[in-house]
């Protein structure tokens, strides 16, 4: 069968470098760092002090106060990235199939905060079982494509992904397939996540994978530098309306790039470690070429997972040269991590965002926070430290990975007629 094209129409983003695209991407270009001191709770006994916070957000500025109190951060994210994707994409539901119209979200861990209100408000209490009766609604990762379904009075696909940290790429994955197949005219996609409270700190402080430079948490995400010393924890959500071509031009929406391609794989070799030769990470960047139907040398830019991890950088670098050869060499590829920091499951949306907006700009953003070489990262590479750069950037890749070896890769073009 005929695959039908699918375009990007509306982008919302709420993160830590921005609460708007236009904040966000302006954030981006000028190498803003949103690491800082955490705010959400007294973090003094932990070892990692600080983390990439959503900041000057208040819900109640965007949801009704009572309505807001039902539901997790998490959930709170997506309905005000989605409300300005929607909004930037002109859609006017009353005029439209809203049967064919759906929404496939990702998250890698859904309500933490309040699941971990409720039991700690039961291990303080005397025994008795009393939980809040909107305690699941507003914990399972599937609520919140289901509150923007509501919302909007969507009926079409509704789902959620969860692959940890590559989730909300495989909902834009799966909802690029849901359109070229034919199954929808319009998804709302993308991803949210909430984890800055002290379940989530402290668990990954546990496993030894965040940064604890507290002396300097501006400089701390430093993906590929010679000194980093884990991922900089982050929130915040991201959404991009995916839109068949000629529903698109039927209604005279404006276009920012075409979705091209997706591909998907396991690394099948450890819970939290990548592959140390990112066989993984080249099976589904080679994946994702494919289905784009694009080689190597058609590729200007790739959005790496780049956490500043000292084995993901590395993995994911000797990846891109052995998939890419002589053109790794040709290519930009930045970290936007080192300045939102690690979104987990809404890390694929939200630099997806970017990739598609280096695609339309023709602006690299760059991998801030470097200072020394590591001598085991290919120095031939151009990671595009700490400025962006301008170049024609025809199409762009955005891997995420994540744990478990859940691997998910993306491509974006400029859209021709």
């Amino acid at each position: 069968m005929e695959l039908k094209r699918v375009v990007v129409t509306g982008l919302g983003a709420l993160t830590p470098i921005g609460n708007t695209v236009p904040e966000y991407w302006n954030g981006l270009i000028n190498g803003v760092s949103g690491a800082a001191p955490i705010t959400r709770f007294d973090a003094s006994l932990f070892k990692t002090k600080f983390a990439c916070e959503v900041k000057n957000f208040k819900p109640e500025d965007f949801l009704d106060r009572k309505e807001a109190r039902k539901l997790d951060p998490f959930v709170q994210y997506a309905l005000v990235s989605t409300d300005e994707a929607v909004a930037d994409a002109g859609l006017d539901f009353e005029n439209l199939d809203t049967h064919r119209i759906g929404v496939i979200w990702g998250s890698g861990i859904g309500g933490l905060k309040t699941f971990q209100d409720e039991v700690t408000s039961f291990a303080l209490g005397d025994g008795t079982p009393r939980f809040n009766p909107f305690f699941i609604p507003k914990m399972i990762l599937d609520i919140a494509p289901g509150h923007i379904s509501i919302k909007y009075g969507l009926r079409g696909p509704n789902f959620s992904t969860v692959s940890a940290c590559a989730s909300s790429t495989n909902a834009l994955i799966d909802a690029f397939n849901y359109i070229r197949l034919g199954m929808a005219d319009v998804i709302i996609s993308g991803g949210s996540e909430s984890i800055i409270n002290e379940a989530g700190m402290g668990g990954f402080n546990a496993m030894h994978a965040l940064s604890t430079r507290n002396d300097d948490p501006a400089t701390a995400s430093r993906p590929f530098d010679k000194d980093r010393d884990g991922f900089v924890a982050g929130e915040g959500s991201g959404t991009i309306i995916l839109e068949e071509l000629d529903h698109a031009i039927a209604r005279g929406a404006k276009i920012y790039a075409e979705i091209i391609g997706g591909g998907m794989s396991a690394d099948a070799n450890h819970i939290t470690a990548p592959h140390p030769e990112g066989l993984g990470a080249k099976l589904v960047m080679s994946n994702a070429l494919k289905d784009a139907r694009l080689t190597t040398a058609d590729v200007d830019y790739i959005n790496v997972h780049g956490t500043s991890t000292g084995l993901g950088d590395k993995s994911e670098s000797k990846a891109i040269v052995a998939l890419y050869g002589e053109d790794a060499y040709r290519l930009n590829i930045s970290s936007t991590k080192s300045m939102t920091g690690h979104l987990l499951g809404a890390a694929g949306a939200v630099e997806s965002i970017a990739a598609i907006l280096a695609v339309k700009n023709d602006i690299i953003p760059p991998t801030i926070n470097h200072f020394t070489d590591d001598p085991e990262i290919d120095p031939r590479l151009n990671l595009t430290f700490n400025t962006a750069q301008k170049r024609l950037v025809r199409a762009a890749q955005s891997n995420t990975f994540g744990f478990g070896g859940h691997n998910a890769s993306v491509i974006f073009r400029k859209y021709e007629d």
